[in-house]
């Protein structure tokens, strides 16, 4: 009798909201890594997807293994590959032991694997394009734990200035008169694993166009464990997302003890068909690929009117 071959690789999940892709793994206690191509930006390496190498910048939300796991391969392959250094973005109370991972792996392998590691304070932020940047903030969880809020800065015309000729707005600028006022845009807030708390409503990650979050408990007897993990159950979603603006809520870190489809329904229970629409399981495979099919349908309509 012939062996079993061995399984195969998970796909990534994958989402669109137009603009964005978000695609990745995220199971809990295995491995969280979720991609955004459009900011070049792929939040924690729990495992590393080749498709997660194209990424420039890794922000790690905190140390636990599966969430830096593929962190060394990570930038030893971009290496590999010519596909430039790798910039690892942390909270500065954990810069010093990922430099000591690196600095093993460096060991073990007898060669330099060349990466960037930018160590932020809560609430400062660095650059990743010329128009957006990424924001940290401190989260709760078992371990020194971050979230990061990516943002998108833009200039709005002054009030009074509204409604002017173009001739006389350039005439204005030239003397050197301020008629723009900046105006910071949340695109996007990452939570990593954690418990509820004062960062949850943060006027940055309320105000996202799409946060994602994970959440690793849906029974109702699991609440008291949920609490010990420091993680999020349902009951917090259900609390949560009412007063968000977010167009999208992608939860993700559900276990695999919990059944999708149970954690679905006990969504929707919890917060309601209405609420629910905002919600997306990043590992919802069948579900996003027909959700994914008829935006295709939809697309290829409107082209054809």
């Amino acid at each position: 009798m012939l062996p079993k071959p061995p399984p195969r690789d998970a796909s990534l999940g994958f989402l669109f909201i137009p603009p964005f892709r978000v695609q990745g793994l995220s199971v809990a206690g295995e491995s969280t890594c979720v991609q955004i191509p459009e900011f070049d930006v792929c939040f924690d390496m729990g495992s590393c997807p080749r498709a997660m190498l194209t990424s420039r910048f890794v922000a790690i939300s905190h140390g636990h293994m599966d969430h830096v796991g593929g962190l060394a391969y990570y930038c030893s392959q971009r290496q590999f590959q010519g596909m430039g250094v790798g910039t690892i973005i942390c909270d500065e109370r954990i810069a010093g032991a990922i430099r000591k991972m690196m600095l093993g792996m460096a060991e073990l392998e007898e060669q330099d694997t060349p990466y960037e590691l930018i160590a932020l304070k809560e609430d400062q932020t660095t650059d990743i394009k010329n128009n957006m940047f990424v924001r940290l903030f401190h989260t709760e969880h078992t371990s020194p734990s971050v979230g990061y809020v990516v943002v998108e800065r833009r200039t709005k015309l002054l009030e009074e200035y509204v409604g002017l000729p173009q001739e006389k707005l350039l005439e204005l600028k030239e003397r050197g008169v301020e008629i723009t006022r900046p105006l910071e845009i949340p695109l996007l807030a990452y939570l990593g694993d954690t418990g509820p708390g004062p960062h949850l409503v943060r006027e940055d990650v309320r105000r996202a166009r799409i946060i994602i979050t994970e959440c690793t408990f849906f029974e109702p007897e699991h609440r008291s464990r949920a609490n010990i993990g420091m993680h999020l159950h349902v009951d917090d979603i259900a609390e949560w997302l009412p007063v968000t603006e977010c167009e999208a809520m992608v939860i993700t870190h559900v276990s695999r003890r919990t059944h999708l489809a149970y954690a679905q329904d006990r969504l929707h229970e919890a917060v309601g068909p209405e609420l629910a629409q905002r919600c997306l399981f990043l590992m919802d495979y069948r579900g996003n690929r027909e959700r994914f099919e008829r935006q295709e349908a939809e697309a290829e309509r409107l082209t054809s009117v």
